[in-house]
């Protein structure tokens, strides 16, 4: 598709301070905007970004109830207690509860780990996974990446001499569980400076804190922060502030030295030897921890991510790949038949949303399929299946439109909701579903902006070939960790022409390799646009076209300069 292109040109005066910081830090006017652009706008500034450190770690009793969470724990183990760490199925949720329950197991062996199955208990806290923790005597759950909605299921658990503490970061409900310990930075009432954590990320300050309060170094935490990295990638918060020391950290430990059970996976990638990043994460690990929840139950990938023998891990890393093989194929199954339906439906081809439903579709993959579908349509998804009479799916949002007020609208007719501002979980009755989809679409349709109903690709800056240097390639990989919040730079050129060597490829013809040159330098760069072969008759007519991209290295070519071609659109337009 062609995007619409949003670009500021600076200003004198941002010109300005951008050479001037340019100077101070060595670096060219380029890197300075970008910088700049980010807010940061000092040379001091410029270093703490570069270089993100972990004595920088927000102090973890500045979270409300840390102190009480701490104590119980504390308690806990003075009396011998049994401990369950519970988490959700998701990517987030399976590197949470093998964070705690790794560093935790090292002082303490009466602990146990417990991942819900997505099929029989559904997201959650579960009264099965409850009426488990009776039967095995435990005291105390420490529950990660869920639990700030269940409210009846933690009373029940108390009524039964269970005591909560959860450790979550979705959006609390005005009622809050009767748990002994509240950790989310998403409170009301918080008081925690970075609101943005993933499970995994309050999971890690819980671990901090105890390990600040029994004086344990800091140091016995490092090894973990490869989880805290997969989890930032996969679950999508902004990696800014806190997320940024532990996405940076956690990039390194999971370059240098990560657990066994990522091991195998890089391994089971083909990853081994590369230097790993967000996108390796995203596009290659993320998926895979999933599919273990998606297609059988998450407690698979937890075994793998604590596995201590990397031979069992490369085992049981096999056979979630083959989940993962068996995920695309109903994945991709399920989006042809959601867009036959959309194509089919003329009442969604003028809705500003889309809402689907189908019994035979698989519970483990609508979020994906929502994904897609607001990828392909650009409008707010839900897509349901039904058993039993129940509806669960996932919801999925465009850029800048909070889907999780779009659903929380229709409340009154959900059997439950949760989630962030651009994806959501809901269960509904199924006899609710044309009432739920005609105020849904409502909704959307007096809230969304026009400008985000269509994909957009914010510009950083114009630039010229002249200016992409292996330099600058270097200059720019400082920037990582890229995520929401701190996106790879985009950047344009105006009126580039074909060098006579572009050529279609891929195996169904849809990418487009091109050599091209710009009007002005004379420079001749390779880049790649994936998914664009469209538009290859237009610019083999030899005339000029304008382009935007990322600046890459090519992966076959270690050193040598690649653009990314994210969008290209005739100069005259």
């Amino acid at each position: 598709m062609q995007f619409k292109w949003n670009y500021e040109p600076p200003t004198p005066e941002q010109q300005l301070a951008a050479n001037e910081l340019a100077e101070k830090i060595g670096m060219s006017p380029i890197m300075a905007s970008l910088l700049i652009k980010r807010g940061i706008k000092t040379e001091s500034a410029a270093k703490r970004f570069f270089r993100p450190m972990l004595n920088e770690l927000i102090d973890p009793f500045l979270m409300n109830d840390m102190d009480v969470a701490v104590d119980r724990l504390n308690d806990a183990m003075g009396r011998k207690e049994r401990i369950m760490v519970y988490g959700d199925y998701d990517v987030d949720g399976c590197t949470a509860v093998a964070l705690v329950y790794k560093f935790l197991q090292q002082f303490y062996s009466n602990i146990e780990y417990y991942i819900p199955s997505r099929y029989e208990e559904g997201y959650g806290v579960s009264i099965k996974g409850i009426d488990h923790a009776v039967e095995a005597g435990v005291k105390l759950i420490i529950v990660l990446d869920c639990g700030i909605k269940a409210v009846e299921e933690i009373t029940y658990a108390k009524e039964r001499g269970i005591d909560f503490i959860i450790c979550d970061h979705h959006v609390p409900d005005e009622v809050l569980p009767p748990a002994v310990a509240i950790l989310n930075p998403k409170r009301e009432d918080s008081t925690y400076p970075f609101k943005h954590l993933c499970g995994c990320g309050v999971g890690f300050k819980l671990m901090q804190a105890f390990a600040k309060n029994n004086g344990i170094p800091f140091s016995r935490l490092i090894p973990l922060l490869d989880f805290c990295a997969v989890s930032i990638a996969s679950d999508l918060v902004p990696v800014e502030g806190e997320n940024r020391i532990l996405a940076f950290h956690g990039l390194k430990q999971l370059n240098q030295g990560c657990s066994i059970g990522l091991k195998a996976i890089i391994e089971i990638c083909g990853l081994t030897g590369r230097e790993l990043t967000m996108s390796d994460i995203v596009f290659k690990i993320g998926p895979r921890i999933n599919a273990s929840g998606r297609m059988q139950n998450g407690v698979e990938a937890v075994e793998l991510l604590v596995e201590r023998d990397l031979q069992k891990a490369l085992t049981i890393a096999t056979r979630i790949d083959e989940y993962n093989d068996q995920r695309r194929d109903v994945d991709k199954q399920m989006t042809e038949e959601a867009n036959e339906i959309v194509a089919r439906l003329e009442s969604q081809q003028h809705q500003k949303s889309i809402v689907l439903y189908d019994e035979g579709w698989k519970k483990g993959v609508v979020g994906i399929v929502a994904s897609r579908l607001t990828e392909l349509y650009f409008r707010p998804t839900v897509v349901l299946t039904i058993i039993n009479g129940v509806a669960s799916g996932s919801a999925r949002s465009v850029a800048g439109f909070d889907i999780y007020d779009a659903i929380k609208s229709c409340r009154d007719l959900l059997e439950n909701f949760g989630g962030h501002t651009y994806a959501v979980g809901l269960t509904l009755k199924q006899e609710n579903i044309p009432e739920f989809r005609r105020r849904f679409q409502e909704y959307v349709s007096h809230h969304i902006m026009p400008e985000q109903t269509q994909q957009t690709l914010d510009i950083d800056l114009e630039v010229d070939f002249q200016h992409i240097t292996k330099r600058l390639l270097s200059e720019l990989k400082k920037l990582a960790p890229h995520g929401p919040g701190n996106e790879k730079p985009l950047f344009m050129t105006r009126n580039v022409y074909d060098y006579g060597t572009s050529k279609v490829v891929g195996r169904h013809q849809e990418h487009i390799k091109l050599e091209l040159v710009d009007s002005k330098s004379a420079v001749v760069m390779n880049g790649i646009a994936f998914g664009q072969s469209a538009a290859a008759r237009y610019i083999k007519s030899k005339r000029s076209f304008d382009i935007v991209y990322n600046i890459e290295e090519n992966t076959y070519k270690r050193g040598e300069v690649q653009l990314q071609i994210e969008d290209i659109m005739p100069s005259e337009e």
